[in-house]
Parts: structure tokens; sequence; C-alpha cells
């Protein structure tokens, strides 16, 4: 995961505190029943992705030519897999 716990909740706090001061959201429960399912969709989210990028990295790493990390080959081709696999997982 990319992001601490610390961050996410933060993360949550801000924005729905935002959300609420703009009037984008007028909250019908408990704000702090709000937030945990925030962090809950955010920490799914963030699995996911982590998921994605090992399934890649495993896919370009399983080319018989070697393409190295960093490589501007390697960058297009990682964007167009985890591009791939996302709209598999229905996220695209």
């Amino acid at each position: 995961m990319r992001l601490s716990d610390d961050k996410i909740s933060h993360l949550t706090h801000v924005v729905l505190k935002g959300l609420i001061e703009q009037k984008a959201l007028v909250p019908l429960v408990d704000e702090g029943q709000i937030r945990r399912e925030m962090r809950r969709v955010v920490v799914n989210e963030l699995k996911l992705a982590d998921s994605i990028d090992e399934a890649v990295k495993r896919k370009l790493q399983s080319y018989s030519k070697k393409i190295y990390e960093g490589t501007s080959e390697w960058e297009v081709m990682y964007n167009k897999f985890f591009e791939e696999e996302t709209s598999k997982k229905g996220r695209g």
C-alpha cells in the first residue's frame, strides 16, 4: 500500500470536511461512519492497484527479451498492461 494509515485518515478528514463546507454533502449519518467507509474504499482501491502493479510486473518479467525497469520501453509497456489489467478488473 502506498499510503500510511495516518495519511489515509487525514485524507478522509480533509475530503469530508471539504464536501460538507462546500455543501456538496449533507451527512445523514455520523461523520465517523462516513470516514470509516471512505477509508475502506481507499484501502481497497490501493490494494487493487498494488495487485495490478504486481501482475503487470510479473507479465513484463515473463518476456524472453529482458525489459529493464526505468527504460522508455518498460514505461510504455507497463502503462499499456496496467490499463489492460485495470479494465479487466472493471475499473477502467
